[in-house]
């Protein structure tokens, strides 16, 4: 996809986990325990977290984002034969204190200096947010942090969306949506936001609805894409 200029975008708010802060960095902290084991475990307990907070929306089962990543987490372990409550706890606790992508900050200093409206809306709780982005020292850099436990359902539903809009007083054309998830990407777009795919991971397009309206490599290309001044 060719990147494109976005015109008359007010605010951007963005995904947190794989967009801001890197989930890998839990588990990069404990290879001296987990040796060879070490990616597999990162690369579960992900997908494990996702898939369990599209499945208990769809069952009508909400947990907070707390709970989820600590179920997908003993899932990954038990899946790898590791059995080290010790370990668990560090990682969870680790979690709470994930390294922020080097892009990230530089990043949204300029979009601050241009007078946009920044924001973080994700799954993670309100404790587990307000941890990550005063340890990056990113919440001097944010007008909100916004979890969907306002709305009591994980993304991609569309209320978890107007939660960004009710907060900031922005119409959906006025936001720039930014994710690193494909199909957070299109669930963006499908509400009817603005969206900026950063895929960082190298995923293919997903087949549903919505589009984004760019895709990157980096978060450093936002402000170009929005007409800020280098």
């Amino acid at each position: 996809m060719t990147a494109k200029r976005l015109d008359g975008i007010k605010g951007c708010v963005f995904d947190a986990y794989g967009t801001l802060f890197d989930f890998n960095s839990a588990v990069a902290h404990c290879r001296d325990v987990l040796g060879d084991r070490a990616d597999a475990l990162s690369r579960i307990w992900r997908e494990k977290q996702l898939q369990y907070t599209w499945l208990r929306s769809l069952m009508g089962r909400h947990e907070d984002f707390w709970q989820v990543t600590g179920d997908a987490l003993d899932y990954a372990m038990k899946s790898l034969a590791i059995d080290d409550k010790s370990l668990r706890d560090r990682l969870m606790s680790l979690y709470q204190t994930l390294a922020a992508f080097p892009d990230a900050v530089p990043m949204l200093q300029r979009l601050k200096a241009g007078g946009l409206k920044t924001a973080i809306l994700s799954n993670g709780t309100p404790d587990m947010l307000l941890a990550a982005v005063k340890a990056t020292g990113i919440d001097r850099l944010l007008d909100a942090v916004l979890s969907i436990e306002e709305a009591g359902v994980y993304k991609p539903h569309p209320s978890v969306y107007q939660i960004a809009l009710d907060s900031l007083a922005l119409a959906a054309p006025e936001v720039a949506f930014v994710s690193s998830n494909a199909w957070d990407a299109h669930g963006a777009s499908a509400f009817g936001m603005k969206v900026i795919w950063c895929n960082r991971y190298g995923q293919g397009r997903e087949m549903l609805p919505g589009a984004p309206d760019v895709e990157l490599t980096t978060l450093a290309d936002i402000p170009a894409i929005l007409g800020l001044p280098r």
